[in-house]
């Protein structure tokens, strides 16, 4: 016998608008960014995402991923609505790093299940850290769908000045336009708890050179240059990780 210990995050309800959206909302400022929450300005789903940042020590990473395998199965087999999106590990950037994309609208946790309980004492003994984020999906980006493989993805991850999510927002309902053609956008997020004011945006490609070649096309559309110019000022800090899919996760 287990127990089911339920945490459930719901965002700001989302009010439908027949006349015009959030994106031309800002453009002409009718909504004050004091008077709504960014969330509801920036994204108009009820779902949340959990990015699970493990960075696993150097000589257990077999280990660790066996590990984790084990737990997704666990978590399938009680049919949750807790689902895995993506599972990465680091190629290029923050080596001996993993990183596990959920999404649900209502959080369970297999707290007192003995199996469960025993992967995940098993599983702190092979990390060295670990970081936790809710996020939101910014509504201006595609829909997230499952690739096939073999592909690698790029995660961007921004830290932005305070106050600037909505300018950020702004810009970007614009720029993803310059970056439609190759079906390489796979997801984008603001954070909600754990570090605020990150924006993390997933990109697909099938290789290095695919990246290589679609980001330059980019900068040869007219207009790319101008959406960059305006986002950089709103950058405190930013690094980019090339990440590889495990063989468990749903997309490849």
């Amino acid at each position: 016998i287990f127990y089911l210990y339920s945490r459930c995050i719901s965002s700001t309800p989302t009010v439908q608008d027949t006349t015009e959206g959030w994106f031309s909302k800002l453009l002409v400022r009718r909504i004050e960014p004091t008077k709504e929450s960014h969330s509801r300005l920036l994204s108009d789903k009820e779902v949340i995402y959990e990015l699970q940042t493990h960075n696993v020590r150097a000589d257990s990473s077999q280990e660790y991923l066996q590990n984790y395998q084990k737990g997704i199965q666990l978590i399938q087999g009680h049919k949750l609505s807790y689902e895995l999106v993506a599972s990465w590990t680091v190629e290029l950037g923050d080596l001996d790093q993993a990183l596990h994309l959920w999404r649900y609208t209502c959080k369970k946790v297999l707290k007192e299940d003995p199996d469960f309980v025993a992967l995940q004492k098993e599983r702190g003994k092979l990390l060295r850290s670990r970081h936790l984020q809710y996020l939101l999906a910014f509504s201006y980006w595609p829909l997230i769908e499952g690739r096939k493989g073999p592909n690698i993805y790029e995660m961007r991850s921004y830290s932005l000045k305070p106050g600037t999510m909505i300018e950020w927002g702004n810009n970007w309902a614009r720029a993803i336009n310059y970056r439609r053609n190759n079906d390489e956008a796979f997801a984008a997020f603001f954070s909600q708890i754990g570090r605020l004011y990150n924006v993390h945006h997933v990109w697909c490609y099938k290789d290095l050179q695919a990246r290589k070649e679609t980001r330059e096309a980019a900068w040869r559309s007219p207009g790319w240059d101008e959406c960059v110019a305006y986002t950089v000022p709103l950058i405190r800090e930013m690094h980019s990780r090339i990440l590889q899919p495990t063989s468990f996760s749903p997309t490849q």
